[in-house]
């Protein structure tokens, strides 16, 4: 990778922007410059210019983000479940207590029993439900889809996700932070991608069950249900919110709240 430092002459003004330079002769050039742009004149456009670049340039060197679970720092950390410890995830099962059964799991190999309303079921294998894989930054689910049967628009804080259509034909989609709708028509075989915190939707449009396999970039993605966490959240929203954010009457509220809590 290559980095661009901008060169400043004796008296404080900019010169033309030199070639891009490694890391190695970036971090030496920028020691060099910051100094140069200190004894710079003090009244000149291009000092201030100068400051506020290299304090911007500074902070961006210092600071690290974060993007997703951290990489564990040893080979196997199994989740202890019952310890009484809270932490960021969870502590680590004793080593000597761990077997080759703690790495397997048939959790998603039946499909679960199709109660909702909505005609859809999510059976998640995070951290809580498959310990292994705690530290390893990944989950899976199983989507079981009724025909007709929908997975609500949701999101997802901790983790995109990329879905597998094992069995039928789904509507799917995401929308941006920007309102733009991303959709079309899956079929068996094929992928489709969710990114990380995005409102996303998958319909089984076909002729009978629809089968996904999902996998997500975080030991534990939550799920926030859109509809749920609007109007069916504990304790409630006050109506008047909802009643204004929808333009609709505190009838409709109340009665988009008993109909929610039931689905």
């Amino acid at each position: 990778m290559k980095y661009l430092l901008p060169t400043f002459s004796d008296s404080g003004y900019l010169l033309p922007s030199p070639p891009c330079l490694s890391w190695f002769q970036f971090e030496f050039r920028f020691r060099i410059s910051s100094m140069d742009c200190l004894r710079g004149p003090h009244s000149s456009p291009s000092h201030l210019l100068c400051l506020v670049y290299f304090a911007l340039l500074g902070a961006v060197m210092v600071v690290t983000v974060v993007a997703n679970d951290p990489d564990p720092l040893q080979d196997i950390c199994v989740a202890d479940l019952n310890s009484t410890v809270k932490v960021n995830g969870h502590v680590c099962k004793a080593a000597d207590m761990t077997t080759a059964d703690d790495f397997s799991s048939a959790f998603l190999s039946k499909p679960g029993q199709i109660t909702s309303k909505l005609g859809s079921l999510v059976t998640l294998a995070n951290v809580a439900k498959f310990p292994a894989l705690n530290t390893f930054g990944v989950s899976m689910a199983r989507v079981d889809y009724a025909e007709g049967g929908l997975n609500p628009p949701h999101i997802h804080p901790r983790g995109s996700e990329l879905l597998y259509l094992e069995k039928g034909s789904l509507y799917v989609g995401f929308i941006t932070t920007e309102n733009k709708l991303f959709a079309k028509t899956i079929k068996q075989g094929e992928l489709f991608l969710f990114p990380k915190g995005l409102v996303h939707f998958q319909l089984n449009v076909g002729e009978g069950p629809a089968v996904g396999i999902a996998a997500l970039t975080s030991q534990n993605p939550g799920t926030s249900q859109v509809a749920r966490g609007l109007f069916a959240s504990m304790p409630g929203i006050e109506s008047v919110v909802l009643s204004k954010a929808f333009q609709i009457g505190e009838g409709e509220v109340k009665h988009l709240r008993d109909v929610i809590a039931k689905s």
